[in-house]
């Protein structure tokens, strides 16, 4: 069964991408940036996952979270590490991947190195992401595959390269069917001064994004 699950941003850009990017991978995904049309819009009672971007106000959040989980108690909220389409997709399915806290998946911010338990042999996806422009209303970002390769079972060390820079920089991990995304370096203290502080009834001044996925793919 194909899970559902609804993106809220302000970037349109970004949250269609990521939408796209779902679809492809078996999930059934919308994105919207009207806040106040979310619970008239949308079926909250039958999401999976909702998913807020870092530009969506604190008070909006907080109302969305408690509208949404009075029709549904299951649903799981993801909070956006960065305005980046394909992080956003891998940290949804981190979400549905199993426990996150279960060690065999780690990032080691003190040596800037993903550490893996593995405990057969399993493909191992290791991606960088990074912003490159916060100007509003569509930041800009780059990406770098740092490792595909198959490993044997047991643990390994993967260091990040020094072009990851320091800050607004994620790191994704895929280890056979298990997801995983990091902070690398947090997002600069401007760009997070930046985040209105909105009624939750009023939409944000963009173009409306409202894109509802019809069916799923895969």
């Amino acid at each position: 069964m194909s899970r559902r699950v609804l993106i809220i941003g302000r970037s349109p850009g970004v949250i269609l991408d990521a939408a796209e990017i779902l679809r492809g991978r078996g999930f059934h995904a919308d994105a919207t940036n009207q806040f106040d049309e979310v619970m008239t819009q949308y079926d909250t009672a039958s999401l999976d996952i909702v998913v807020f971007g870092g530009m969506v106000p604190p008070g909006t959040k907080q109302y969305l979270r408690e509208e949404i989980t009075k029709d549904n108690e299951r649903v799981t909220f993801v909070q956006g590490f960065g305005g980046i389409a394909g992080l956003i997709a891998a940290q949804v399915q981190a979400a549905v991947s199993g426990s996150a806290d279960d060690g065999a998946v780690a990032y080691d911010a003190a040596r800037r190195s993903v550490r893996l338990t593995l405990p057969e042999p399993a493909r191992v996806v290791v991606e960088a992401w990074w912003g490159t422009s916060f100007a509003p209303p569509e930041p800009t970002s780059t990406s770098l595959r740092v490792l595909d390769a198959r490993f044997e079972a047991g643990d390994h060390v993967v260091p990040l390269p020094d072009a990851v820079p320091a800050v607004a920089s994620f790191v994704t991990v895929s280890a056979g069917a298990t997801v995983r995304a990091f902070t690398v370096g947090a997002m600069p203290e401007a760009v997070t001064r930046l985040v209105p502080t909105g009624d939750p009834a009023q939409p944000p001044a963009l173009p409306a994004v409202r894109a509802v996925a019809t069916h799923s793919f895969g």
